[in-house]
């Protein structure tokens, strides 16, 4: 695989389109994260070819820095799967709670009767 497609795979997983939106906003959070670094200027145009698979050239620093951002992207991931698994465990419990409520109170109904 050439450099510049794995590049374009890095940085497509790395800011996935789901999660930005659009385009432009991908650029713009690449270029924030990518720019601090690398020591040449790392434009929106040069986040644009690199997510075509137009660049003629990756720069080991731009490599690296899409490696890190592709980790970033994976524990922002993580974050979000486990808050939302500890939402879904906290419905579940209540569910059950109520459920549990529901059939105790029953014998108690039926024994007025």
């Amino acid at each position: 695989m050439s450099p510049s497609i794995a590049a374009r795979d890095l940085m497509r997983d790395a800011w996935p389109i789901h999660r930005y939106g659009k385009l432009d906003n991908i650029f713009y959070h690449a270029v924030r994260f990518i720019s601090p670094c690398v020591t040449k200027d790392f434009t929106q145009r040069r986040a644009r070819s690199i997510w075509e698979g137009n660049a003629r050239r990756i720069d080991s620093e731009e490599m690296d820095a899409l490696r890190a951002a592709l980790v970033e992207e994976a524990h922002r991931e993580q974050r979000e799967l486990t808050a939302r698994l500890a939402s879904l465990d906290e419905k579940i419990a209540a569910f059950e709670a109520a459920a549990h409520r529901e059939a105790l109170a029953r014998p108690f109904s039926e024994m007025g009767r």
